[in-house]
């Protein structure tokens, strides 16, 4: 059987593609990929890439989504960025935007922070700490 090897493509929807694209591309540095008009069977979608091989496919919907938390009480998705240094860029840019973020919190493998994008819905940015090797074993 085949090696997995991440995860292809998150799928959000959302009232304002447009608005929702500028978010991810303009604010936190995503690259659009590509953009779908609509037909008459599927609406309108962009994807773009959020780093390595990964993407995050919008989906142009009637209805505004749901905003919710996942049962820890943060996004059930996020993004990540290389270091606590370009974290604090990114939250300062989001800031001076105007949109929501939460303070930057230090766990034990990464620094995270929780935003919400203009459609209400949170997403976690983050950056892993440095990992310090294990001490030598003694010998003697």
């Amino acid at each position: 059987m085949p090696d997995l090897l991440g995860i292809n493509h998150l799928t959000l929807s959302t009232a304002d593609l447009d608005r929702l694209v500028a978010y991810y591309t303009e604010l936190l540095g995503a690259s659009l990929a590509f953009e779908r008009a609509s037909t008459s069977s599927d609406p309108r979608i962009a994807v773009i890439n959020v780093g390595g091989n990964d993407h995050l496919m919008i989906v142009e919907a009637a209805a505004t989504p749901t905003a919710d938390l996942d049962p820890l009480g943060r996004a059930g998705w996020g993004l990540r960025v290389g270091t606590y240094a370009q974290l604090r860029e990114v939250r300062e840019q989001i800031l001076a935007s105007g949109w929501p973020v939460g303070q930057i919190e230090t766990l034990p493998t990464q620094w995270t922070m929780t935003a919400r994008d203009p459609d209400g819905r949170p997403v976690d940015l983050r950056a892993h700490r440095p990992r310090t090797a294990p001490p030598p074993p003694t010998t003697g």
